[in-house]
């Protein structure tokens, strides 16, 4: 199932993740890669990360498995995973993905995408903005009246979810984009000695995720055997299409925290789990006594957990705009879409392979362990991290009779071979009819 054929970036995301995650190099020899190409395509390396993230994660079950491998990432499957939302039928019917009032909106000076999926979302956008009437038309004419970062200041203020459309700059420059890339793509942590909780059977995962990359985390683990039990409040459900997409595998219960014998039975859960996952603005969660030794925790956030965004919530669609991916995939004029929700996918696979890897260096050293991984640390990878099709590299300019040419580089290449012809194009048919003399 090899592809020697296939570009080396290919390896490289794998090598970068799994460096990463603190993995032995040499293990990266068993991943092997095939299936059909150009899945995915964007101007950012989509593919890569997308491959990538699932070579690791599967590296890091067959390690922990104690397995030989090899390690079988099919393009193919993984495109189609990193899209499963839309794959979805329920009886036949296609999945609702996005709400009509989340969507890009022209603003007074630019571009706002929302987020309006969840009912209490949609509440707060239109509370923040003043509209009575929950009409496209209606917020999109008050939208139009202000300017970008107004709406979004509004809107969060209010409890919503708006961004701003930026250009990469303008995110380099701002005071969470300067946090985000000055940090890691994620931490691994061992926090104390304490023995791992482990008592025999099933691993138990206790799952506090939401849409859509702490699921499909979760929904991975599910698969390697895992136990996954899924707690959401009882008056804020997952989305129906989404938890038939992501909760396969899973059991799912409803408990409010708030309430007294609630809280009761979720600590006794939490006493007796291997596992938590969180997926809630950072410090949400705090005040329920999450910390249990022994215990492997990943905390997963759109902003990461640091900077002046760091309380904010958010999902992949409003990473891509504020980040400025939106912008490198169409234009300031017109933003764009990454060809998948793969800020979303990347992490959730990243996160997977994160706790595996915990897991397996908490059975040989002990200690809890903790995981941080975010969206917008994915997003940064993605465009920073991977390489990206630059077609400057692979151009030449070489001075002749017809004056300064540029042209390609040739891909005939190997150890020992020409760097360039020997001769740039002279004027046509002004050669002497005769071979090159020695």
């Amino acid at each position: 199932m090899g592809n020697d054929s296939m570009d080396n970036t290919v390896r490289t995301g794998t090598e970068l993740l799994w460096s990463v995650l603190g993995g032995d190099p040499a293990l990266v020899d068993r991943v092997e890669y095939g299936g059909p190409a150009g899945l995915l395509a964007a101007r950012l390396p989509v593919m890569e990360l997308a491959r990538a993230s699932v070579a690791v994660c599967s590296l890091a079950a067959v390690e922990r498995a104690g397995l030989p491998g090899p390690v079988r990432v099919d393009d193919g499957a993984v495109a189609t995973a990193f899209v499963s939302e839309r794959q979805l039928r329920v009886d036949g019917r296609s999945p609702v993905s996005f709400a009509p009032l989340s969507r890009f909106w022209r603003a007074a000076d630019g571009w706002v995408r929302t987020h309006a999926n969840y009912p209490h979302h949609e509440a707060a956008l239109l509370t923040a903005l003043d509209v009575r009437d929950g009409s496209v038309e209606a917020v999109g004419a008050a939208i139009e009246a202000r300017g970008a970062v107004e709406v979004e200041t509004a809107v969060y203020a209010a409890g919503g979810l708006a961004v701003a459309l930026r250009t990469p700059a303008r995110w380099a420059e701002h005071p969470q984009g300067r946090e985000v890339a000055a940090r890691p793509l994620l931490t691994r942590e061992r926090l104390d000695d304490a023995p791992p909780r482990r008592r025999g059977g099933p691993l138990r995962v206790l799952d506090l995720t939401r849409v859509i990359a702490g699921p499909v985390a979760t929904r991975t683990l599910a698969l390697l055997g895992a136990d996954v039990l899924r707690i959401d409040p009882p008056g804020r459900p997952e989305l129906p299409d989404q938890h038939a997409d992501t909760d396969v595998g899973k059991r799912t219960s409803a408990l409010d925290l708030d309430r007294p014998s609630d809280r009761r039975t979720f600590q006794e859960l939490l006493d007796s789990a291997d596992v938590l996952v969180t997926g809630y603005r950072p410090g949400a969660l705090d005040r329920f006594g999450l910390e249990r030794p022994g215990l492997v925790t990943a905390r997963l956030s759109a902003w990461g957990e640091y900077g002046p965004w760091a309380g904010r919530r958010g999902f992949d669609s409003l990473v891509q705009v504020a980040t400025g991916i939106a912008v490198t995939e169409g234009s300031a004029e017109r933003p764009g879409t990454l060809p998948a929700q793969a800020l979303d996918h990347g992490t959730g696979y990243l996160l997977a392979a994160a706790v595996l890897r915990s897991l397996t260096e908490q059975d040989r050293d002990g200690g809890t362990r903790l995981v941080r991984l975010a969206l917008a640390g994915t997003g940064h990878w993605l465009t920073h991290a991977l390489p990206r099709y630059e077609p400057g590299r692979y151009v030449t300019d070489t001075e002749g009779p017809l004056g300064r040419l540029r042209h390609a580089l040739s891909p005939v290449a190997y150890e020992g071979g020409p760097a360039g012809w020997s001769r740039p194009p002279g004027v046509q048919g002004a050669d002497a009819p005769a071979w090159a003399t020695a």
